[in-house]
C-alpha cells in the first residue's frame, strides 16, 4: 500500500499556454518546479486527445494477444525496441522485478547514419494489430517535439540560450514505452514499479486512467502525483542532473500497487525518455559549478556509454 502522505503539498501545474505568451515566465515556472522537485506538470499541453487515445489503444490491443503472439517481437537488443515480457524489468538495487510489460518505440534513423550499429530499426506488430504503427509513430513524434519545448524553457532556466539542446538531442535514442500493468491479484513483494530514478534527459508522461505514481519529496514523504486532465508530467532524469551538477535533480519515484477495491483493474501508461544523441559527451555545464557547488563529476561521459552502463543495471542489457 501507499505511503503518501494525505496533507502533503500537490506539484502546481504550469500552464502550456504560457509558452508562447511568457516564455521567460513559463521557463522560471518549469524550473523552479524542477528544481524543487525533480518534476513539473504541465497543463494544457495541445497534443490531441484523442490520437493519444489511438496509440493506447493500439498499445492496448497488442497486449491482449496471447503470450506467444506478443513473444514473436521481443528481440535480442537490449529491450530497446518491441516487446519485453512482463517479469523482467527490476528497478537497481531491488530484490523484485516490476509487475508490467511493454513495447518500445525508438527513433528511425536515416540510411547510413552513424549511430546504425546500436540503434536498430523498430519493429512493428500491424500483422497483428492493424494502424499500429501509424498511431504509435504518431505519438512518439508529438512526444519528441514536446520534449524540444520543455528543453527550450529548461535551457532559459539555466541561462543558456533557449536551443542550446537542439543539437544535443536530434538524433538521441529517445524511446516511447507503452506500459501495461495488469491487475494485482494479492498482497507480495512486488509492486508495479519499484523506487527508480530515470536514466535519460527528460521524461514526459500523458496522464494514466489509474493512479499509483509516487514521487518521493526531500522529508521522505512520497507525493501522490495525478495530473489533470490535458495534462502531462515531466521529470529530470540521471543524464541532466549529472549534466547540471544536480541543479535539477532526479527524483525517487515509483508506481504502487492499487487500493483493494482497484486491484482486478489494468494500468496503462506512455512514458517517453528523451535521450542525448549518443556521443553527446556529458560534461558538466561550467556555469552549474562554483565554489559551494563544485563539480561532482570531473570526468565526462558520453551518452551510450551512461546509458548501457544503467541498463546492464536494470537487467535490460
Amino acid at each position: 500500500m501507499s505511503q503518501a502522505h494525505a496533507a502533503a503539498p500537490a506539484i502546481e501545474p504550469v500552464s502550456f499556454n504560457q509558452f508562447s505568451r511568457d516564455f521567460d515566465g513559463f521557463a522560471q515556472r518549469l524550473g523552479g518546479s524542477f528544481a524543487r522537485y525533480g518534476f513539473a506538470v504541465i497543463s494544457d499541453h495541445g497534443i490531441p486527445q484523442d490520437r493519444i487515445d489511438a496509440a493506447v489503444a493500439a498499445g492496448k490491443a497488442f497486449f491482449a494477444l496471447p503470450e506467444d503472439e506478443k513473444r514473436k517481437y521481443k528481440l535480442p537488443v537490449g529491450g530497446q525496441r518491441g516487446y519485453t515480457p512482463f517479469g523482467i524489468e527490476t528497478a537497481k538495487g531491488a530484490e523484485h522485478y516490476d509487475l508490467k510489460e511493454f513495447w518500445h518505440v525508438g527513433r528511425d534513423l536515416p540510411p547510413g547514419h552513424r549511430f546504425r550499429s546500436h540503434m536498430p530499426d523498430n519493429v512493428w506488430p500491424d500483422a497483428d494489430v492493424p494502424g499500429f504503427h501509424e498511431t504509435v509513430g504518431w505519438l512518439y513524434d508529438a512526444l519528441d517535439q514536446m520534449g524540444l519545448k520543455v528543453l527550450e524553457a529548461i535551457a532559459a532556466y539555466l541561462g543558456l540560450e533557449p536551443r542550446f539542446f537542439e543539437s544535443t538531442v536530434d538524433f538521441g535514442n529517445s524511446i516511447l514505452r507503452l506500459l501495461h500493468y495488469p491487475p494485482v491479484p494479492k498482497d507480495g513483494p512486488h509492486i508495479r514499479a519499484g523506487a527508480h530514478e530515470d536514466i535519460n534527459v527528460i521524461t514526459l508522461l500523458l496522464g494514466a486512467e489509474e493512479a499509483g505514481l509516487e514521487v518521493l519529496d526531500r522529508d521522505g514523504r512520497w507525493l501522490a502525483i495525478n495530473p489533470p486532465p490535458g495534462a502531462l508530467v515531466c521529470n529530470i532524469g540521471d543524464m541532466l542532473q549529472r549534466l547540471t551538477n544536480h541543479r535539477l535533480p532526479s527524483t525517487t519515484h515509483r508506481v504502487v500497487n492499487p487500493a483493494p477495491e482497484r486491484r482486478g483493474f489494468p494500468r496503462y501508461s506512455t512514458p517517453f525518455f528523451l535521450h542525448f544523441n549518443s556521443d553527446y559527451e556529458i560534461r558538466t555545464l561550467p556555469n552549474c559549478v562554483d565554489a559551494e557547488h563544485p563539480d561532482r563529476y570531473p570526468q565526462p561521459i558520453t551518452a551510450d556509454e551512461y546509458l548501457q552502463e544503467r541498463l546492464r543495471e536494470i537487467k535490460l542489457a
